[in-house]
């Protein structure tokens, strides 16, 4: 299977007060086609660093990020910006949506800015077609504040796919949903999984950790343990060998 992303010695160092913080410390992990992998650890362990560090979000102190065949790290802001666009899918816990727009407004942003072909009616049928494969459909002329939260996060989910990526980010995409509507949420990211989006999440929730392919388990900015989920286990099975893996990397 092809690597889509290759991290090599990643650092993330901050100064405070003249004093050196190490928040990411020579982090290399790979990542392929079609993954899943969740990255997990206590507060202040420096996952979303990394999730921001590879995704391009933040600019690492030192290392390598190649994300399909460039290094991130070595390109202009330009650039950079342009390849987030147009091959990366952001998905936030914090529901950034404009609120002068409607909901279908909102997910069809990211397709207007793109450097990516189509016409406009064109951008629209695929922003309509994503809302009505994710059940949102009847509130595409929506305000934000029209809509339930969980109709919200599967409302980012499209505006995250709508130039095609090659990768999803999601920090923390169920953590202000209630369990019902991260069911939902999850629901969806796990479809567009099992058709071969590769999908990078932070998460606190081992329910949801359960539903990946693989688990990092991050501590003082390393990876401290790697976990292979057994997709051919129910999910409450999956969730009980989980959290007890969880409980031995000191969770």
């Amino acid at each position: 299977m092809a690597t889509v992303m290759d991290i090599r010695d990643l650092c993330k160092t901050y100064v405070v007060d003249k004093r050196q913080i190490n928040v990411l410390k020579n982090i290399n992990l790979k990542v392929d086609e079609g993954e899943m992998v969740a990255i997990m650890g206590p507060s202040g362990s420096g996952k979303s660093t990394l999730l921001y560090s590879i995704s391009g979000m933040d600019q690492p102190t030192s290392g390598t990020v190649v994300f399909d065949g460039t290094d991130i790290t070595s390109v202009n802001g330009n650039e950079l910006a342009g390849i987030r666009l147009d091959k990366m899918g952001f998905i936030f816990q914090q529901m950034y949506m404009m609120k002068n727009l409607t909901i279908l407004d909102n997910i069809l942003l990211p397709a207007y800015e793109s450097r990516k072909g189509g016409t406009r009616e064109e951008k629209i049928n695929k922003g309509e077609e994503l809302m009505r494969k994710l059940g949102i459909i009847d509130v595409a002329d929506n305000d934000i504040n029209e809509v339930s939260g969980g109709q919200l996060q599967r409302a980012c989910i499209c505006r995250s796919l709508i130039n095609s990526p090659k990768i999803l980010f999601a920090d923390e995409p169920t953590g202000s949903l209630n369990r019902a509507s991260s069911n939902e949420v999850m629901d969806e990211i796990v479809k567009l999984n099992q058709e071969g989006m590769t999908i990078m999440m932070v998460t606190h929730d081992s329910k949801v950790a359960s539903r990946c392919s693989r688990v990092l388990f991050i501590v003082d900015g390393n990876i401290k343990g790697e976990y292979i989920n057994d997709t051919s286990a129910d999910e409450k099975d999956r969730e009980r060998r989980l959290n007890n893996w969880l409980l031995d990397q000191g969770w």
